[in-house]
């Protein structure tokens, strides 16, 4: 016979459940993930170790990641799956970062790791962080490609997720897995620990539904097929954008312990993280002689100690295969307009139109003798900027490229538990647990009605276990990881 506390909680439990089932019972439609970021500085020792005396190397970012704080990488454009009766959640970002080292005499690396790609999936109180893999084996040199890599453990102990319409959580500890440390080319071992983890996801209201579309009538006639791109006459436009970056190490230097400042956005432009985009381009374009004159709108203004820079008015103009992007610049001395700031190539094959779209993707920028001015010599001539992206819509259907979605700015952003939840005592070593000493683990992977049921079973069996035996505690040394 179960005690009488027993029975009636099992009691409370199985009459949650029934309501669970009963019919009518409202639950939270699932939501959409749209939209968010992801920060992350993998490990900041392994960073100052790859650009140290010894590695000799570097890092570079892909797919329109960029950096933010101290050493973090912020990767972009959350999508995924939010189940606001649970708290459970996936969210797949965009972005990758490149770690080279230990260059060798052809110029190869020995150490080259990338990581790309980060999705996260959380239930109750732990996660786990995915990644798409691309590591090189320090002894052989093959280089690995592996998707979806679980690379690391995430606790998010005291942190509940239900009932949201958006997701923030920030400084949620991270350790490494087995299968992380083997991608990791052996650097690390499972259970090191890795940099915390802060993201946010927006999410969108569930959409009712509703009858289907029509089908497509099948006897609409076929689409006339489209002219030859390249031998589109000159024509005039009105939805074209430039997204650039300005220089990574410039936005670094604006955000960090010497400037100490930030920036604002003015008129239109949009901050995706990696680049700045200045919309609402208008002009001309004409694909068969390679060339392009186009206007946009938008201001970035940048601020901090002894720093006071204003950039709009941009304009980007392409002729003899070469593009020039100009703008007004604003200081503290006024405002010198139509400075040319950068050079990239663009060639008449690159300007060949795609349904309509014109796009030069991520070409490599060059600064100009102004532009050099403009920045207050802080670079020089020639210097490598940003790559920038060029799109001109030449007719009404075609989209320009998605800029990167970082998500509305997280506010109330829960942090986890610095406290142990639980039996502060180290659990009991796999090995040696046993129903004779009642440290046998239970885990519980269930939702909705099953899982109450299954937590009732386990409040029982638990509760006979320890009435049968002693509870035993086990404790072993922890390691300090370095």
């Amino acid at each position: 016979m179960l005690p009488r506390s027993l029975r009636l909680c099992a009691c409370a439990l199985l009459a949650v459940l029934f309501a669970a089932l009963l019919p009518g019972t409202a639950h939270a439609a699932e939501r959409t993930v749209a939209g968010g970021r992801l920060d992350w500085g993998v490990k900041s020792s392994f960073q100052t170790y790859i650009t140290g005396p010894i590695a000799n190397g570097s890092w570079s970012l892909n797919g329109g990641a960029s950096t933010v704080g101290q050493s973090q990488f912020r990767f972009h454009s959350a999508q995924g799956a939010y189940d606001p009766d649970s708290g459970a959640f996936t969210a797949s970002y965009q972005g990758g970062v490149r770690f080279t080292g230990h260059q060798e005499a052809d110029g190869n690396y020995q150490l080259d790791l990338t990581i790309s790609n980060p999705t996260v999936s959380v239930s109750g109180g732990s996660g786990t962080l995915y990644a798409d893999m691309r590591s090189k084996d320090r002894e052989s040199g093959r280089i690995t490609d592996s998707r979806l890599v679980p690379l690391a453990s995430l606790d998010l102990g005291g942190i509940d997720l239900r009932g949201g319409t958006g997701i923030a959580v920030t400084g949620v500890p991270a350790t490494l897995t087995a299968e992380g440390a083997v991608a990791f080319a052996g650097y690390y071992a499972a259970g090191d620990p890795l940099d915390p983890v802060t993201l946010s996801a927006d999410t969108l209201d569930p959409e009712p539904s509703g009858p289907s579309e029509p089908s497509d009538d099948p006897d609409e006639p076929a689409e006339e097929a489209e002219p030859d791109e390249q031998k589109r006459p000159e024509a005039s436009f009105t939805t074209a954008a430039v997204d650039w970056g300005i220089r990574r190490t410039f936005r670094e230097y604006v955000t960090g312990n010497i400037a100490q400042g930030g920036w604002e956005l003015g008129d239109g432009a949009a901050d995706g993280g990696a680049v700045f985009r200045f919309p609402a381009g208008e002009g001309t374009a004409d694909p068969g002689a390679g060339t392009v004159d186009a206007a946009f709108a938008g201001t970035v203004h940048f601020t901090g100690t002894d720093l006071d820079l204003a950039i709009g008015g941009v304009t980007v103009t392409v002729a003899d295969g070469t593009g020039t992007l100009a703008a007004d610049i604003t200081t503290g001395d006024g405002t010198a307009e139509d400075q040319p700031l950068v050079t990239f190539p663009a060639g008449t094959d690159a300007l060949t139109p795609d349904d309509g779209l014109l796009l030069l993707a991520e070409v490599p920028a060059t600064l100009t003798d102004e532009g050099s001015d403009a920045f207050g010599g802080l670079y020089q001539p020639g210097a490598e900027m940003d790559p920038l992206t060029l799109a001109v819509a030449l007719d009404d259907g075609a989209e320009l490229p998605a800029l990167p979605d970082l998500g509305s700015d997280p506010t109330d952003a829960q942090a986890p538990d610095p406290t142990p939840t639980a039996d502060p005592e180290p659990a009991a070593d796999a090995e040696n647990a046993s129903d004779d000493t009642g440290g046998t683990p239970v885990t519980v992977i269930a939702t909705g009605a099953g899982a109450l049921l299954v937590i009732a079973a386990a409040a029982v069996l638990i509760t006979r276990r320890n009435r049968r035996t002693p509870r035993v505690a086990t404790t072993h040394e922890e390691n300090d990881p370095s």
